[in-house]
């Protein structure tokens, strides 16, 4: 699981110390123990390494940054290293550019390494969660839970690949008012199906989608009018006791077909039933933290970040959201024991965030441990027009119709080429239209090319040899260099868009290898060299469809093999 990477900049800084320490011992330069950060420059032109050590340690030298450059470049001794060579340009940046050695061993590695490479020990197995989606189970997902679910999925799946233990988790919110609401319009449905919708008044504030009438309906299909004799809580209850499961049940079958697995559905009526709302409550009150007003119970959150207090318990005796997702968080941090806990939350409760992280400040938590990654907004279009409804039911778009229309390849491809916090166009002529324009399918060609390539030498009897015999040092031209260079980046890929809760970078890295193949196909013929070089050619194809299918299976995008 190397980080070749990593290995090369740990090596350079290592051999820049050395450096310095040796010209220092010269008397050729004074004492100081200077910073030493290593950057991979954006235009390799500028080399493949470079460090602005001259520029912030000239203070400390009391020198210009260019004769401390100098200085070094003389010195530094690159013998045995993964690099031929150190230049100094402008001011006094140190160039550095590997040599074929760390070339070779990028591709060897990939090779040995198959389906896990990219994965690493950066997280030493500690213990997290990241909790998405989390649809209302009144109704249907709709488009925000269809990004939500790739977002959180593809950070998930990052962390996993980065070396943390990571625990997939639904909040199903089975409590509380939406619940209540929820039994009010099951219950208005059912009785309209008697005396006419008429007779019976809708409630204002009621969930008004056909999936409620559709719900009444079997009801009534079981147990026909039975239940309009019954008390009202008793009936309430029954259409609750019904179509809850139903609904939950449903949204499991549509994040499956998404291709969306939690490892845990955790109920939000479990902390009422365990008495963990009023153990935290409890303890916010032991620590001052909550007093009396207007017959409810407030929660000091301004003292915690929030804008304003707080109520915690309504004059009704009933607790409220905030309480029982503060028992919630507890229950991540302290009941089962997780180190770092993801929530990924839509635009809508931006301004939840800085109250439920002071919250476990005040806890003794702490909020620093919780992320709360927010998800702007999708906008549909089609033609360069906005799309706003669904044909098949006139109401909003589900996550159902959404991939009933385009691939789920597409779908997750689409939902992860953005930041988070950045608005979302997805084109839905796009996401179905198979040209090099539609970035997942330019992505998937590319691995089907290097399948293609290895089933047309496999026709004329070669097939690639062992690791050992292979002459990589063979792979010198500029556009073989530029695909390894690219090769190499993958895992630290994975850590930065798992650290950066931005899986966008993943896409982004498949699109740019799939760049490089391209070029390297087009510029380097792969059948009709000399043995040596085909084989090593082949070898570097054989290591970017590696790369490209392990960073697709991140996002649960598939690799076709044709096309």
């Amino acid at each position: 699981m190397a980080n070749f990477i990593a290995l090369a900049s740990d090596e350079l800084i290592r051999k820049l110390r050395e450096t310095v320490a040796a010209l220092q011992a010269r008397g050729e330069l004074p004492a100081g123990d200077p910073s030493i950060a290593i950057e991979v420059p954006a235009d390799p032109s500028h080399g493949d390494f470079a460090s602005n050590l001259a520029m912030v340690s000239a203070k400390i030298f009391r020198m210009k940054p260019r004769e401390i450059a100098d200085r070094i470049a003389g010195a530094i001794d690159l013998t045995d290293s993964h690099f031929d060579s150190c230049e100094v340009a402008g001011p006094g940046f140190l160039n550095f550019r590997l040599g074929t050695r760390w070339f070779s061993e990028v591709v060897d590695n990939v090779l040995a390494e198959g389906d896990r490479y990219g994965r690493s020990t950066v997280g030493g197995g500690k213990k997290m969660m990241v909790e998405y989606v989390s649809a209302n189970p009144t109704g249907p997902m709709h488009m925000g839970n269809a990004r939500g679910g790739a977002l959180g999925d593809g950070i998930a799946a990052c962390y996993d690949w980065a070396g943390y233990d990571v625990t997939r988790e639904f909040y199903v919110n089975d409590a509380g008012n939406q619940i209540d609401k929820f039994g009010r319009s099951l219950e208005a449905r059912y009785l309209q199906l008697y005396p006419g919708e008429e007779g019976v008044p809708f409630p204002e504030d009621g969930y008004h989608g056909e999936d409620i009438i559709e719900r009444a309906r079997q009801f009534a299909e079981i147990h026909g009018d039975s239940y309009l004799d019954k008390p009202e809580a008793e009936r309430r209850q029954a259409l609750i006791d019904y179509a809850l499961p139903r609904n939950i049940e449903g949204l499991r079958r549509d994040l499956a077909r998404y291709r969306i697995e939690f490892d845990v559905w955790f109920r939000e009526s479990s902390l009422y039933q365990d008495g963990e709302v009023e153990q935290v409550l409890q303890q916010l009150a032991d620590k001052g933290l909550t007093y009396e007003k207007d017959g409810a119970i407030w929660y000091k959150a301004s003292e915690h970040g929030g804008e304003k207090d707080e109520v915690l318990v309504r004059h009704n005796g009933v607790p409220t959201y905030f309480a029982a997702d503060i028992a919630y968080h507890y229950n991540k941090f302290v009941k089962r024991g997780f180190e770092y806990v993801i929530d990924v939350w839509g635009a809508d409760h931006h301004g939840h965030v800085a109250r439920m992280k002071g919250a476990m400040d005040a806890l003794g938590i702490g909020g620093d441990k919780l992320e709360v990654v927010i998800m702007q907004l999708v906008r549909l279009t089609r033609d360069g027009e906005v799309v706003r409804m669904s044909k098949r039911t006139g109401k909003a778009i589900t996550l159902n119709d959404l991939i009933d229309e385009i691939p789920i390849d597409a779908a997750r491809f689409f939902f992860n080429m953005r930041e988070p916090s950045s608005h979302l166009e997805f084109d839905l002529g796009l996401a179905v239209e198979q040209s090099s324009q539609n970035p997942v399918y330019y992505v998937q060609y590319a691995h089907a090319r290097i399948c293609s390539i290895e089933k047309n030498l496999a026709a004329e009897g070669i097939h690639p040899i062992p690791r050992q015999e292979l002459h990589l040092e063979r792979l010198t031209a500029p556009a073989e260099r530029a695909l390894v260079r690219h090769l190499a980046n993958l895992p630290q890929e994975i850590v930065l868009a798992a650290h950066q809760s931005d899986p966008a970078r993943i896409t982004r890295y498949t699109i740019e290898l799939a760049t490089l193949f391209h070029k390297f196909y087009n510029e380097c013929r792969v059948r009709g060299e000399d043995a040596e070089l085909m084989q090593a050619r082949f070898a570097l194809c054989l290591a970017t469809r590696t790369a490209l299918k392990n960073a697709l299976s991140i996002l649960k995008i598939t690799a076709p093999e044709t096309m």
